[in-house]
């Protein structure tokens, strides 16, 4: 059997469930995932290797329909770039979510010359015949070489679609080592599980205007020789009222956070983890070109 290798770019509108998906089908957490749109931020990679495949997926942000500020229209310009380099592209439909004529991601999937898998998701929300009209409605409005329908969260159908996907790619050497999962290092994973934190305990307003650094990231022993990560986390937002929220009435919001990032974030490195958090107020970072840049927009 020849061996299959290639680039699966995941796009869609906020919500569809891309961060779902690809974890579930990377079978690691690559992705951050919450209830609120937009949680996705930065174009990420994992790596599924098998015998005969290796699949390079890379989950962007939601397409921001009405760009606000100059942070969404970069995060757009990360979805925009999956349809020069991919071998297939995955996208993801929200069967909950309303057919629009002036949906963006139609344009960006006319620009690809890559075939074009339709992942229908959260089918276990709808009826059937649901399913069924959607499909034709995206068919009409854009090249669809196939067709599936899913649930990310419930992982129903994903085996199928992986069996799919896998079938459809070229046939190839692999791009990577085979136990690489990704292409990010651990520190950005590290920013963004305090970032899913922050999505979780604060409320709606907060979390879109926080970014956070990773300003340090060192690896040593404890006494009874366990590996320990030391962490310097800066926390960035925009005004003195959200900082004085993140940081709570006599500190106890930004310990609270502390926390809990630190219990996962342990999990994720398998090691003990000394956490320090500050935080730190950057004017209008969201529309700002530097800025952006220091936060790799």
């Amino acid at each position: 059997m020849p061996f299959r290798s290639g680039f699966v770019n995941i796009i869609g509108r906020p919500n569809a469930g891309k961060s779902t998906l690809m974890n579930a089908l990377v079978g690691e957490r690559m992705s951050i995932i919450t209830h609120k749109p937009q949680t996705t931020r930065h174009r990420i990679i994992g790596i599924l290797t098998g015998e005969d495949f290796q699949i390079v997926f890379s989950d962007t942000p939601g397409y921001v329909k009405k760009p606000n500020y100059k942070m969404h229209e970069s995060m757009n310009r990360f979805v925009e770039g999956t349809v020069e380099d991919a071998d297939l592209m995955l996208f993801v439909f929200d069967l909950t979510e309303e057919l629009e004529d002036d949906n963006p991601v139609i344009e960006v999937l006319k620009k690809t010359e890559a075939p074009v898998l339709l992942v229908l998701n959260k089918k276990d929300l709808v009826a059937p015949q649901r399913a069924q009209d959607v499909a034709g409605w995206w068919k009409k409005r854009i090249k669809i070489a196939e067709v599936i329908e899913i649930s990310a969260l419930q992982k129903e159908d994903t085996s199928a679609l992986l069996s799919k996907i896998t079938g459809m790619l070229p046939e190839g050497e692999p791009y990577y080592p085979e136990d690489q999962l990704t292409d990010r290092p651990e520190r950005f994973f590290v920013g963004e599980i305090i970032r899913e934190k922050i999505l979780i305990l604060y409320g709606d307003e907060i979390p879109y205007s926080t970014e956070v650094v990773i300003e340090s990231f060192q690896e040593s022993q404890t006494n009874a020789g366990e590996p320990l990560a030391r962490i310097q986390a800066n926390i960035y937002v925009m005004r003195d009222s959200q900082k004085a929220i993140i940081l709570g009435k006599g500190g106890s919001a930004i310990k609270k956070l502390g926390t809990v990032a630190r219990v996962e974030i342990e999990k994720f490195l398998q090691s003990k983890v000394f956490l320090e958090t500050t935080v730190k107020v950057r004017d209008n970072w969201r529309d700002d070109e530097r800025s952006l840049q220091y936060f790799g927009y």
